[in-house]
């Protein structure tokens, strides 16, 4: 792992200790990603028509990894994010979500990523959860989230749920 991670194939992607006072420990445990999804994909022997038959498991696994390094890409180039202020979060209760933001201020927003739409409503309500676990408990202090959004592989449009949670298309991020 360290040679993978020396060489810049692999990084961690560290958990999210959320300014939550709650008996359900969080886990942080990184999670790591290859940086570029088309390693997995060759070491997989995986093609693209093999993905568009109908691997979509694997296809939305890929995705995440492309989302992800996109996202830190993203995050490198702002000089509010430090160097780890992408992060994601998962309880003893099964709420996880993708990626957490958060700046050196401690504003802070999450992402799920979903290949399709097809789940979408699934999403929000995770990251509903979350925001609401976050601010559940007044002695933490918590802020709101500056945002909630699900990254979506493909999209008609962006667009705010009527819960106010941000859907957007991967390819409306570097616009």
């Amino acid at each position: 792992m360290d040679l993978l991670q020396d060489t810049y194939i692999l990084e961690d992607l560290l958990g999210w200790d959320a300014p939550v006072r709650a008996r359900a420990r969080a886990r942080t445990r990184p999670k790591r990603y290859l940086v570029d999804p088309s390693l997995a994909a060759a070491s997989l022997g995986v093609s693209p028509d093999t993905l568009l038959r109908g691997d979509f498991q694997t296809f939305g696994l890929l995705f995440e990894t492309l989302c992800m390094r996109d996202l830190r890409v993203y995050a490198s180039a702002n000089p509010l994010l430090g160097e780890n202020s992408i992060r994601y979060y998962r309880d003893d209760f099964g709420l996880e979500v993708d990626v957490i933001l958060e700046r050196n201020d401690g504003a802070w927003g999450a992402i799920e990523i979903k290949l399709s739409e097809n789940k979408v409503q699934d999403e929000i309500d995770s990251l509903l959860r979350l925001k609401d676990k976050v601010l559940k408990n007044d002695k933490s202090q918590s802020r709101e989230p500056n945002f909630l959004m699900v990254l979506v592989g493909r999209s008609k449009y962006a667009r705010i749920s009527q819960e106010g949670i941000f859907i957007v298309s991967i390819s409306c991020l570097g616009v």
